[in-house]
């Protein structure tokens, strides 16, 4: 086929010394002329830079900022790119389409959403708006929300995004996600059926529409296609191995016109699977574009030769990958410490010593992270640090107290301690099916009036105020309140936990959340720490000290100074002086529920994460024990530290001494 080229302005020497400014490898793949482009772009290999300049270039060469589309996950990412371009070259970049899938599907779809039934001004829902619809629809359709077991709004609203952007059908989502909901199937279709319905009467789309109508727009609309093709004569794509299904499709189908596609990111990051992020796009590019040039970053910036050399060797026994080895400009340092402690406690203890050790030595709080692979993994760490008074900042979600699950099952065991506890009675007969606000308070109000609260309830003081759509969760909740206030279970504060996860709770989990099975896994840790005390009480008691101590200092400065605590998931592209990841056991990093091959190689790619994260240090802990249902369970070594060779780490022995 001929190709012509419409010459806007004939570059004379370029601007900018490409290869003064960009290590050999940036500049290849900066330099890359035209066709299908890869950048394996490593941990701390100067993604970003790479990026910044294969726009410049583009520029530099002729390329009109109109014909260049800039894709990336985040709206600031693109901003922060396209400034550094303008600043670099000192050119205005109008017309230059960068942003997110969401944005650029927004302003596609403003265009031509006439030609898929939708007016042009449509309006955009919210996670809220969009909930408050998919429950009117639940009305609409005569299902009984109040259902122990229909899944809330908010769940139907996953599984419907999840449907959209992996591909899957509905039933495969459900299957493969919630199993707990493939009974409920036909009702949830009949939801999702009846959701796309009104958006389309509504003349709605919620964030994943911009999406799946800007596909539906190019696939039934191939000149429109071959329009968005010929505009954008070269598409860039930042953190590729972060795209799912249907944005790997938007831009396959937006380069079949020119094939000018060019694509950063790293196969061995891609770790968002839950999220439906799907690692085949990265893996089977090359085969969708036979004629790839793949371009190679493996200079990094970040870390010690010490911190790569654990990273390199872990990440080599993953079977489906670009094989690449990171190699750093940074002078030898300490060699990472893999650190074997007796227990959750004891890794808690070392942890606090020596980031304690570290900060008298001169490194601020904030330039160290403790990384886990599960929020829960946390718990005992934030314990301790209150402890000692360490500032530190969550970054995987609300401190591990103030959850609001974490919060429910407390309430029932608070109400044993003291039946008088107002706030506590409201909190848990609103978990009660058929319990709104008002009525909760009235049974609260009832039974309060009485000598001793909770016998009054079990002896039926409330019941007038049960309606009918209440009795039975209304009953099974009167069994659990009698079993709790038994005198033997109260010494057993870890059996009460677990008896009002088995007398319904973990069914308002599965109902109402999408992370049910993380946050009963929340549960079960706290079960297990509650093993560790001689009463409800004493744990009680503890707990309320633990959040009423805040991490307030009247220094503001001093308060931003706070130790990090992180998923590794949250962690992804930020780095540290010294890193500490926790929990390093079979069962718990990796998951327990990663059992196949794809998820144990997902699981390493995790572990690969959070060792880059090190710039100087890297602390690699397990627990060789931890509480359990039967007592102390023996935890082995994760295979992530069992298949390292010895070379790349240096065991430590921690010992304890009292004075």
């Amino acid at each position: 086929m001929k190709k012509y080229v419409i010459t806007h302005r004939t570059p004379g020497k370029f601007q900018i010394d490409y290869e003064k400014e960009l290590n050999a490898e940036q500049y290849q793949a900066v330099a890359h002329e035209s066709g299908a482009g890869l950048v394996l772009a490593g941990a701390g290999t100067g993604k970003t830079r790479t990026v910044t300049y294969r726009v410049a270039r583009l520029m530099e060469t002729g390329i009109s900022p109109a014909s260049i589309l800039l894709l990336t996950f985040t709206n600031k990412a693109a901003r922060e790119m396209l400034q550094r371009v303008e600043l670099v070259l000192k050119a205005n970049l109008r017309g230059l389409w960068g942003g997110t899938f969401h944005h650029v599907g927004n302003l596609i779809l403003r265009r031509h959403a006439d030609q898929i039934g939708f007016n042009r001004n449509f309006s955009i829902l919210d996670r809220e708006d969009a909930s408050d619809l998919i429950e009117s629809c639940v009305n609409e359709l005569g299902i009984d929300r109040k259902k122990w077991q229909f899944p809330k709004a908010g769940i139907l609203q996953t599984l419907i995004g999840l449907s959209a952007n992996t591909g899957d059908s509905l039933e495969q989502t459900v299957t493969s996600r919630m199993p707990h909901f493939v009974g409920l199937l036909n009702d949830i279709s009949r939801v999702a059926e009846r959701y796309q319905t009104r958006k389309l009467t509504l003349n709605l789309m919620d964030f994943d529409d911009l999406l799946t109508n800007w596909l539906r727009l190019f696939e039934e609309h191939p000149r429109v296609l071959e329009y968005y093709g010929l505009q954008f004569q070269h598409v860039l794509v930042d953190e590729y191995q972060d795209t799912n299904r249907l944005q790997a499709r938007l831009i396959d189908l937006l380069a079949s016109v020119h094939g000018n596609v060019f694509v950063v990111g790293d196969d061995a990051q891609s770790i968002y699977s839950f999220r439906g992020a799907s690692f085949e796009n990265i893996i089977s590019f090359p085969e969708r574009y036979p004629e790839v040039t793949v371009y190679r970053l493996t200079t990094n910036y970040r870390s010690t030769p010490q911190v790569l050399a654990l990273a390199n060797a872990s990440i080599r026994n993953n079977r489906r990958q670009f094989p690449k080895d990171l190699h750093a400009v940074r002078s030898d340092g300490e060699i990472p410490s893999l650190v074997p402690v007796r227990d959750v406690y004891q890794q808690s203890e070392f942890v606090i010593q020596r980031v304690l050790d570290l900060n008298a030595e001169g490194l601020s709080f904030k330039d160290m992270a403790v990384l886990y692979r599960s929020h829960y993994h946390s718990m005992e760490i934030q314990m301790e640090l209150t402890k000692h008074g360490i500032p530190f900042e969550i970054r995987s979600g609300l401190r591990f107290f103030e959850q609001a699950h974490v919060k429910d099952v407390t309430a029932y065991l608070r109400i044993v301690v003291n039946p008088f506890d107002e706030l506590a009675w409201v909190r848990v007969l609103r978990l009660i099916p058929g319990v709104g606000k008002v009525t909760a308070h009235r049974i609260a109000g009832t039974v309060m009036g009485a000598a001793e609260p909770l016998g009054a309830l079990l002896e039926g003081a409330a019941d007038r105020l049960v309606k009918r759509n209440m009795r039975v969760p209304f009953d099974r909740f009167l069994e659990v309140m009698a079993r709790l206030r038994n005198t033997e279970m109260t010494e057993r504060p870890a059996e009460m936990i677990r008896e009002v996860m088995a007398s319904g709770y973990e069914e308002h989990l599965q109902a109402n959340y999408p992370n049910a099975a993380s946050r009963a896994e929340d549960i079960e840790q706290l079960a297990q720490y509650a093993s560790g005390y001689r009463n409800v009480e004493a744990l009680l008691s503890e707990l309320a000290l633990m959040s009423t101590t805040g991490e307030a200092s009247e220094d503001e400065s001093y308060e931003k100074d706070r130790l990090i605590l992180s998923s590794v998931h949250q962690a992804k592209g930020l780095e540290w002086a010294a890193v500490f990841v926790v929990w390093l056991s079979e069962g718990r990093f990796p998951s327990a529920r990663s059992t196949r091959a794809e998820d144990e190689e997902e699981e390493r790619r995790l572990f690969y994460v959070a060792a880059t994260r090190a710039k100087d240090e890297l602390y690699l802990i397990h627990p060789a024990s931890a509480a359990g249902y039967g007592g102390l369970s023996f935890l082995s070594p994760s295979r992530f530290l069992a298949e390292l060779p010895e070379a790349v780490y240096e065991r430590c022995e921690v010992s304890e001494r009292y004075y």
